[in-house]
């Protein structure tokens, strides 16, 4: 782990994508000394982990133990496995766990490291998962967490949240050390959406930023942005609480402030004047928040939650709305109180 504790626990741990966050969650469990395998959508990128012990793409300067391998075969990556987490962003999820559900062990228990929902669907990541596993013992990660800084061993605090108690707990077991602290939960949905929703606002502060519209403009935004995501939370059966936690107000700052932040660089590239396709070309790297303000506006229309910033990070995106006109939009509405449930 990140101080190298080592964990009492034995067995293989299959880490499903070769990312910057698989590779940083892989070497934090691989250091607390259990059998890792990631497994790389690359042939030569696998080629290349293996033999230099370092991603060539993402993280270099991780250098990962001798207890780590890596395939690009997805049945070899499985073999075996107790513990699998799923490193691939939100929309490959239902991909992977098509061509996973002959190979996984039925015993499995899974992690998930996706912030998103699905776009075609509309549905939650846990809900893709029991759809593909039926019965899937599933818990996902989620809180302020920059792969970079995890890798770098700089003190990170994250969240497991499961409807079973005792896998939250495996996951605390497995991840843990004095440099990565882990806390449990049982509120599956609302830390499911803290973390896509946080994507979403992290783009208006984006925006706001390559505006140079001021600290005092981008803190309004993430706070506002911080109330329509516990009235969704709350609408869509989540405890209001959980978003005052990690996965919601601690995730927000980091994204929403943080230049490691893609969703937040996204932001600033359409902010000065990129459209989506420009801003992704440049950026290089999956930005879940642009896929999740798809998704988001139909959950806000369908549940009835006002959700102005999400609704015009949307229109700016996917409708050709200028930057600076949703700023305006959100600075002339209505004033009303402060706290309001809808």
């Amino acid at each position: 782990m990140g101080s190298g504790e080592k964990n009492e626990r034995t067995g293989r741990v299959s880490v499903l994508g070769a990312g910057s966050w698989g590779t940083a969650v892989a070497d934090l469990i691989a250091r607390g000394g259990l059998e890792v395998t990631i497994w790389c959508r690359d042939p030569e990128g696998a080629r290349r982990m293996n033999s230099s012990g370092r991603n060539p793409r993402y993280l270099t300067e991780v250098l990962l133990g001798s207890n780590v391998t890596v395939t690009h075969h997805l049945e070899e990556a499985l073999e075996g496995a107790e513990l699998i987490v799923s490193a691939v962003p939100a929309q490959a999820v239902r991909e992977l766990l098509k061509a996973s559900s002959s190979a996984a062990p039925p015993s499995a228990r899974w992690l998930n490291l996706a912030k998103g929902i699905e776009i075609s669907t509309g549905k939650l990541l846990h809900q893709v998962f029991e759809e593909q596993l039926p019965g899937v013992s599933y818990s996902i990660l989620s809180g302020p967490s920059h792969a970079e800084e995890v890798a770098r061993g700089l003190p990170t605090a994250v969240v497991v949240a499961s409807s079973r108690p005792e896998d939250a707990r495996l996951w605390q077991e497995v991840l843990n050390s004095s440099r990565f602290r882990v806390y449990a939960s049982s509120d599956v949905v609302g830390v499911e959406l803290g973390g896509a929703v946080k994507n979403v606002i992290a783009i208006a502060c984006g925006m706001a930023r390559a505006m140079r519209m001021g600290d005092n403009g981008i803190s309004a935004l993430a706070t506002r942005g911080l109330a329509e995501m516990t009235r969704l939370a709350s609408r869509m059966g989540a405890d209001p609480l959980t978003l005052s936690g990690l996965a919601g107000v601690g995730d927000l700052m980091a994204t929403c402030f943080s230049m490691n932040s893609r969703n937040l660089k996204l932001g600033m590239l359409v902010g000065s004047g990129k459209d989506l396709q420009e801003a992704r070309q440049e950026l290089g790297q999956v930005a879940e928040g642009a896929f999740t303000a798809q998704a988001i506006r139909n959950h806000a229309r369908s549940w009835g939650v006002e959700m102005p910033i999400c609704e015009g990070v949307y229109r700016v995106l996917f409708e050709g709305e200028l930057p600076r006109r949703l700023m305006e939009e959100l600075l002339c509405r209505e004033p009303k109180m402060e706290i309001y449930p809808g």
